[in-house]
């Protein structure tokens, strides 16, 4: 997922409302604070958002038929009767065919959560794309007889959203996802941010995807998509190369899956409002991922993720009992502490012949268990990559960027087709210093993202940032990939940061109790002490 800064340039509207796209959210979600914990906020704030984009959009169209023939009158009619004419049929028409199209929802006066819900369902069922996920929530909705949101803090959050008009020519396309994200980063902020709430922020995500350097017509797979952002940026790195050729090259199609219910429905506005092709399934990917071909995994031309780092409650036997041959021998289970490797290994195989990946990590993934004695499974995996030549570069990004860790985190690039010339190497590119303050969280200014992106594309070096290191130098270091290791960014000696080296030791603590708790069990079956 991608943050919204407030240091970047603001969206304004032309309607005559000249305030930024942050303001008109966050009154929005000050509009009904109280009513229910600020992660939920987004539950209802984000499908009326949506609602008005739909109501203005079909205003919009309206108004292009009615210069043809005359009246919106007419033109409400013609849309009744032939819903092709429109993308989005909405059967909601006001008294006054002049007023917009939201004023139905807006003048709600009485029961205005069950309004409001039925109005959502009438529009879902007019248009089955947007069933299951505009008609999702329930605005009348009770708990112990207690209304989640009551009419008045509905009716605030109603004129709150009506105060900015998201028509085709007001706002840009990702309304749903700059929304989403900047909600999200707001509840972080204040300490709300719940389970599952984990994006990328927008510079790491411009700089995965202008690296993939994504082509017209490709197919692009996100196992973990949140609300699609990761997505949505690989369409405008295509775009943006393709540049005055945009409405003559083939749009991206776009895959994605996402766990948790609210956040696929969010992803499939973000498709749906940015008119991009794509298909968004809902579940476990790594227990049941649903793009399949041929009882394997279906592949992408391009794969991008930023799964949830090192989860832990996955075991031995998910990848044991795993057919879809992701997780191959020699490679496999990467130890219970952290999944981060068993997602790579599900993108590898998700990735087409000539496929490239990139996938955010904990910092941790690209060093645990190097240096140690005996045997790791998380490098045994890692060395895995690295001796099958399938890592191209490995990014570490600066401290403070994310919202739910101050860790830094690494970006792994995959590419299952290196030129020759880069065969047997890793490009390692040191990128913690490149970032300006901000508050609560760092960010990569414009100038550090284009020359971290022109740097990773041209795999070229740098002093103090980039180095080309040959799987020798590797191998000697025991598979530690960490760019850390290898780049130092000061004068004076630099040292592995601390927070990563204590994560590495409260990992290599943990290992050893289980160890010590499996041979007591063992010990103790076999009769032997206390």
């Amino acid at each position: 997922m991608v943050a919204v800064r407030t240091d970047q340039p603001q969206l304004t509207n032309n309607n005559g409302k000249d305030k930024s796209l942050e303001s008109w959210i966050w009154d929005a979600a000050c509009s009904i604070r109280g009513a229910k914990d600020a992660p939920k906020y987004k539950d209802y704030i984000l499908p009326l958002i949506f609602t008005k984009r739909l109501c203005d959009v079909f205003d919009d169209e309206l108004n292009r038929i009615a210069a043809e023939v005359g009246s919106r009158k007419k033109a409400f009619q013609l849309a009744r009767a032939d819903h092709k004419l429109v993308r989005f049929y909405l059967p909601l028409v006001p008294d006054d065919p002049e007023q917009p199209v939201w004023s139905v929802i807006r003048k709600l006066s009485d029961k205005i959560g069950e309004g409001v819900t039925t109005h959502m369902r009438a529009i879902a069922r007019e248009n089955p794309l947007l069933q299951g996920i505009i008609d999702r929530v329930d605005f009348n909705a009770t708990t112990h007889g207690q209304r989640d949101l009551d009419d008045d803090r509905l009716s605030n959050l109603i004129e709150a959203i009506s105060t900015k008009r998201l028509g085709l020519d007001d706002v840009e396309a990702d309304i749903i996802g700059k929304s989403y994200e900047y909600l999200i980063r707001k509840f972080a902020e204040g300490g709300g941010q719940s389970a599952g709430e984990f994006y990328t922020p927008p510079e790491v995500g411009t700089i995965m995807s202008r690296v993939l350097q994504p082509e017209p017509g490709m197919e692009i797979y996100d196992p973990t998509c949140g609300s699609g952002g990761l997505l949505v940026k690989c369409e405008i790195a295509m775009e943006e190369t393709a540049k005055g050729k945009k409405r003559t090259v083939a749009p991206l199609k776009l895959f994605g899956q996402e766990f948790t219910p609210e956040t696929w429905a969010m992803a499939n506005m973000n498709m749906i409002i940015h008119d991009m092709e794509g298909q968004i399934e809902i579940g476990d990917t790594f227990k049941n991922p649903k793009f399949r071909s041929k009882g394997r995994l279906r592949t992408f031309d391009r794969v991008v993720a930023n799964p949830m780092w090192n989860q832990d409650w996955f075991t031995e036997a998910d990848y044991d009992n795993d057919e879809l041959d992701r997780f191959p021998v020699g490679a496999g289970f990467p130890g219970k502490s952290s999944a981060d490797w068993g997602w790579v290994q599900h993108i590898h195989a998700s990735m087409n012949a000539t496929g490239r990946a990139a996938v955010v990590l904990d910092t941790g993934a690209a060093s645990r268990g190097s240096g140690n004695a005996g045997t790791n499974k998380e490098k045994t995996v890692r060395q895995w990559f690295v001796d099958h030549d399938l890592i191209d570069s490995v990014l570490y990004l600066p401290e403070n960027l994310f919202y739910n860790t101050t860790a830094p985190g690494i970006v792994l690039f995959l590419n299952k087709a290196k030129p020759q010339t880069r065969q047997g190497k890793v490009l390692l590119v040191n990128a913690s210093q490149v970032f300006e303050k901000g508050d609560p969280k760092n960010f990569i200014p414009d100038v550090g993202i284009q020359r971290i992106a022109d740097t990773l594309i041209g795999w070229s070096e740098a002093e103090k940032l980039s180095r080309i290191v040959d799987h020798a130098e590797l191998k000697k270091n025991d598979y530690n990939i960490s760019p850390s290791r290898y780049i130092h960014t000061s004068d004076a000696e630099t040292y592995r940061p601390i927070a990563e080296i204590v994560e590495e030791l409260a990992v290599i603590e943990k290992e050893a109790r289980e160890t010590d708790q499996a041979l007591q069990t063992i010990l103790k079956q076999m009769g032997v002490g206390a």
